[in-house]
C-alpha cells in the first residue's frame, strides 16, 4: 500500500489560481517546509499547446516546463508560510537565470518537478529548480519569485 501524496488536487486547486489549461502541477509528492517541495505533473496527449507544438513531433514547450516549475515553487512558499492564499494574493515571476533545456518532454512523460529555496530576501526567493523525466533532467534554472496581494 502506498502513502497518500503529500498535496492532492484539491489541495493545490485551494493554494494556486491556475486553472485548466494552465494549471501544470498535478500531485505534491515531497515537502520540506521552507526548504523544499517534489511534485508531478502528468503529461498527456490532450495538452492543448500539442496541436501546435509540434503536430509531427509533440514537444512540450519550454516556457511551460518553467511555469510548472514556478507553480511548484508557489505551493512551497504558499505551504511554508502557514497561509492560506485568497484570490488577492499571487507569486510572480521577477527573474529566471541559468536556464538549460537538456531533454524534450512528450505525451505520456511523468514530469517530476524540484524546487529548493536557496535564499529569501527583501520580499524575493529565490529557487533551484529541476525538471526531469525517468531520472533525466528535461530543465534546471534558478528563478525568482515574489509573492504580492492583488487589487
Amino acid at each position: 500500500m502506498t502513502a497518500p501524496p503529500m498535496m492532492d488536487i484539491h489541495r493545490i486547486l485551494k493554494m494556486l489560481p491556475h486553472r485548466y489549461p494552465i494549471l501544470l502541477v498535478d500531485r505534491v509528492l515531497e515537502f520540506e517546509r521552507n526548504v523544499r517541495i517534489k511534485a508531478l505533473k502528468n503529461v498527456t496527449i490532450n495538452e492543448p499547446f500539442f496541436a501546435g507544438h509540434f503536430p509531427a513531433r509533440p514537444v512540450m514547450p519550454g516556457v511551460l516546463m518553467l511555469e510548472a516549475l514556478a507553480q511548484a515553487a508557489a505551493l512551497l512558499s504558499f505551504e511554508s508560510t502557514g497561509n492560506e492564499p485568497g484570490d488577492d494574493t499571487v507569486v510572480y515571476f521577477v527573474g529566471i537565470d541559468g536556464a538549460r533545456f537538456k531533454r524534450p518532454v512528450e505525451p505520456g512523460d511523468q514530469l517530476i518537478l524540484e524546487a529548493s529555496i536557496e535564499r529569501a530576501r527583501a520580499g524575493i526567493v529565490k529557487y533551484k529548480t529541476r525538471a526531469s523525466v525517468d531520472g533525466q533532467t528535461a530543465v534546471e534554472a534558478e528563478l525568482m519569485c515574489t509573492m504580492r496581494k492583488i487589487a
